[in-house]
């Protein structure tokens, strides 16, 4: 499969000398030394919004060659854990290719995964982040797109023990990308105290402490699943610490603090 962009011109834009051009008013600081990271949570709106925290974390980390991009299900479409073994997605930039080697093994390893195309083909969570990649961390590199609905504790570590398991199996260098922007909609007051609690569940590395802090606040990150299935597996690959690089809401970009999304960048090493 061939998947064209659905997002660009919207999203983001559509020629990459707009795209760069875009990053550039970031202001991002150069790194002399870039950090190695096993995983990282990267938010999935409009680049006006929330590139700039996408882009403040894929300056700072070393990009594998190989990613595993995990984004939440928006459009309803497909099955509930959907991953895609084949393709190749294009972007402003150039072309991806899916590592079919990688995703035949997460297949292999997972229960709940199934190869399916539909929940990927309008999907913006993870198209968004390709181009960033591309333009900021690593040019050319192949990935895995895995998009996730809502399960529960079982689906997630089933999952994450798949893609831990794959990538020792392979002895790939892999970067797992959960993509998911935090509270949706609501004030900045309360947008600030919900993402902060998911945040600080997040920063120790706590998955059961993230779900139940979702759960009992009603906090409405929607790309939550990735998060919990990044950070298990990061975990099982060793990973013991993690990072909050960056943090924003729509509110601080357009001056409007009545209904604003939270976004968070977050390293995990």
């Amino acid at each position: 499969m061939l998947r064209q962009p659905v997002v660009a011109g919207q999203f983001y834009p559509s020629r990459p000398e707009e795209i760069k051009k875009l990053i550039s008013g970031f202001g991002l600081k150069k790194q002399i030394e870039r950090e190695k990271a096993i995983a990282c949570i990267l938010p999935h709106a409009g680049y006006i919004y929330s590139g700039k925290v996408a882009a403040e974390v894929l300056s700072r980390i070393e990009v594998a060659p190989t990613c595993i991009i995990l984004g939440p299900n928006h459009t309803g479409y497909g099955v509930p854990a959907s991953i895609m073994k084949e393709g190749t997605w294009l972007t402003p930039f150039s072309s991806i290719d899916i590592d079919s080697e990688l995703a035949g093994l997460l297949l292999k390893n997972s229960k709940y995964l199934e190869e399916d195309e539909k929940a990927h083909a309008y999907e913006h969570s993870i198209e968004v982040e390709l181009p960033l990649i591309q333009a900021i961390a690593r040019p050319e590199f192949s990935f895995v797109p895995i998009v996730l609905a809502h399960a529960d504790n079982l689906v997630y570590k089933d999952i994450s023990s798949a893609i831990a398991l794959a990538v020792r199996t392979l002895k790939r260098d892999v970067t797992i990308i959960a993509s998911s922007d935090m509270t949706h909609y609501e004030s900045q007051k309360s947008a600030n105290i919900k993402d902060k609690a998911a945040i600080e569940a997040i920063l120790r590395l706590d998955t059961d402490e993230l779900l139940a802090k979702i759960e009992d606040m009603g906090i409405s990150m929607c790309g939550y699943m990735p998060a919990v299935v990044a950070i298990m597996a990061a975990k099982m690959l060793g990973a013991t610490d993690a990072r909050l690089i960056s943090y924003q809401t729509s509110g601080d970009v357009t001056g409007d603090y009545s209904s604003v999304v939270g976004y968070a960048g977050i390293t995990i090493q």
